[in-house]
């Protein structure tokens, strides 16, 4: 699962765009306990979330211009100018240049060849967030495409990810991990076609975030009464846990899982 061992091409942070920074860190605090930490007044606005005292995610409005409130899943790069180039080559687009950020890292915004956005993030101070596959935290991203097969070779060309194909009913999911590492170690997520029939809807190209919690229907719950939606009701997955998909009150979809204790 998800951790904080960072490798190259590993998730090591996530942060959620906003129209409404307040109102939206209200909404998660009230949904999964997160405290909000300022990272300080020149950060335009910029927060962490917290569980414990850890980071395990982040929040700043949106900065670029049309921009949906969306989370947005970062990659580890050691080497930021050249996965930039990586992603031209590939066929996607940069979005934003790498930016040094207050020398806790380098920072670039992209987006792959088949309109799904995403971050890479080069470690300076700053490894990543600090808590990863505990209870009100990141534990799986996934990547929801039309063409599941064309978009991993474009991130095995960034990345050199591998991948494990996983038939479930009606499609063939695609586990990934790093390319260094026991697969047990390294796997943090998963590809899956994305058609009319996904959550997110309308066969929208996308990341998704999910978030361990140990009461998925209680978490349904607080979000309805929140202001949020539910994209895909609290379900079992066979061998994989109990989920659910979710949307913020501004748009910004998410999942829950529960992991199967056996897996």
């Amino acid at each position: 699962m998800l951790g904080t061992a960072f490798r190259t091409g590993s998730p090591n942070w996530l942060d959620l765009g906003s129209p409404d920074t307040e109102a939206a860190a209200t909404f998660y605090a009230a949904v999964f306990g997160w405290r909000i930490a300022s990272a300080g007044p020149d950060t335009g606005g910029y927060a962490f979330f917290q569980v414990e005292g850890k980071t395990v995610a982040a929040i700043g409005p949106l900065t670029e211009e049309g921009a949906a409130s969306a989370w947005t899943v970062h990659f580890k790069t050691d080497d930021i100018g050249a996965t930039v180039q990586a992603v031209r080559d590939g066929g996607g687009t940069v979005r934003a240049e790498p930016m040094d950020v207050m020398g806790e890292g380098m920072l670039a915004h992209v987006t792959d060849a088949q309109g799904a956005d995403f971050a890479l993030w080069q470690p300076g101070r700053t490894a990543g967030f600090e808590l990863a596959s505990a209870p009100n935290s990141l534990i799986w991203v996934e990547l929801h495409v039309a063409d599941p097969v064309a978009d991993l070779a474009f991130y095995q060309g960034l990345f050199g990810w591998r991948s494990q194909d996983m038939p479930v009913p009606g499609l063939t999911y695609r586990v990934l991990s790093t390319e260094d590492g026991e697969l047990q170690d390294t796997t943090f997520g998963g590809v899956a076609p994305a058609d009319d029939d996904a959550p997110s809807g309308g066969g929208h190209s996308r990341w998704v975030p999910y978030f361990h919690v140990e009461d998925v229907d209680a978490t349904v719950g607080a979000t309805r009464s929140h202001g949020g939606s539910v994209l895909m009701p609290a379900a079992d997955m066979p061998d994989v846990g109990r989920m659910a998909w979710l949307a913020d009150p501004f748009g910004a979809v998410f999942a829950l899982l529960k992991p199967d204790p056996r897996m």
